[in-house]
């Protein structure tokens, strides 16, 4: 996690995490296209409701144990080791870098 990297280099005293919440059913749905309802009575039991989605996010926030705990990936309110992808130290910083680029540009757009 390239942000996780970047805050403990400037020695910054935050911890940072990645959550997936799962598929919650929202009010969002109602925007989605026809066949993405139609997905979503065949999927009906991987969704969760609001409160559900937001129990990873909570837990990992929040509790104790996990005080000090940064860098890591959580889902359904477990650890998980992330992706191929997502542990690509390389990828990582070239998303950075562009992320950065993009602000720095944008700015200069918002200063003129």
């Amino acid at each position: 996690m390239q942000f996780c990297r970047e805050m403990q280099e400037e020695g910054a005293n935050i911890t940072v995490n990645s959550v997936h919440p799962g598929l919650i059913m929202t009010n969002l749905m109602r925007h989605s296209a026809f066949l993405m309802r139609i997905l979503r009575v065949f999927t009906c039991l991987l969704w969760k409701n609001v409160s559900q989605g937001a129990a990873t996010t909570c837990y990992v926030a929040h509790h104790l144990s996990l005080k000090g705990v940064t860098g890591k990936y959580f889902s359904d309110c477990n650890e998980y080791k992330p992706s191929k992808l997502a542990r690509d130290e390389v990828l990582a910083r070239s998303l950075w870098d562009f992320s950065n680029n993009l602000i720095n540009a944008s700015q200069k757009i918002i200063d003129k």
